[in-house]
């Protein structure tokens, strides 16, 4: 479904990657680990359309992505993919309900459906009584699942995920490592999650080591 061939990328002197490739299937959750320097967000955020690489290419359903204009780029982005990040980028003034629909409203989606639909994920994250709250109102589990539910509103067809439960303690991050695993089966919800936490690496179906800017093994 996603595949990026001979991915280069350098901020001025610094080479971040150094030709990676890489293949995704549908349905796949796969881990990226390793130091950090490694390159591993930045491959992601290339993966995601977040940045452009140097030299590469990178391809979603077979098409040839990377040289899109940015306003078709951005279409892609809100209608295939969905993002998690460490600490979660909900916007304050709104509450869980609109966060979470938020992704919809910039795809003109139908409100009636959009808030539905975004009222069938909380239910499903276990998060419904927490509709009409605002960020402050939540704690740190709840809004990393209103970010969840956010990344999902869209029915993506991939899901980025930038140290996903770091911001969270022990508990509440193994609730969302089974939370990813669960949406897994319930949706086929492929997952590309960059992560330090070995327990969610190794639940992963692939994890992938990098190192020095390159993938350096496929376990």
């Amino acid at each position: 479904m996603l595949k990026a061939k001979n991915i280069i990328k350098s901020y001025g002197t610094l080479d971040v990657l150094k030709g990676v490739d890489i293949e995704i299937p549908r349905g796949e959750v796969i881990s990226i680990v390793g130091s950090s320097g490694a390159g591993k967000s930045t491959l992601l955020h290339i993966l995601g359309t977040l940045d452009e690489p140097d030299v590469g290419d990178v391809y979603l359903d077979g098409m040839n992505i990377s040289n899109l204009k940015k306003n078709e780029l951005a279409r892609i982005r809100n209608e295939k993919m969905g993002f998690i990040f460490q600490f979660h980028n909900l916007l304050p003034e709104f509450t869980a309900l609109e966060n979470i629909c938020i992704p919809g409203f910039i795809g003109k989606k139908d409100d009636r459906q959009l808030k539905n639909r975004a009222e069938d994920l909380m239910k499903i994250l276990g998060i419904q009584d927490r509709r009409d709250h605002k960020p402050s109102e939540l704690s740190g589990g709840e809004q990393q699942r209103v970010a969840v539910a956010r990344s999902l509103i869209n029915s993506p067809q991939i899901i980025f995920a930038d140290e996903p439960s770091g911001n969270l303690d022990s508990k509440n991050a193994r609730e969302l490592h089974q939370l990813f695993f669960d949406l897994k089966q319930k949706f086929h919800q492929t997952f590309v999650i960059v992560t330090h936490n070995e327990e969610l690496a190794t639940m992963a179906d692939r994890r992938l080591v990098m190192a020095d800017g390159m993938i350096t093994q496929s376990i």
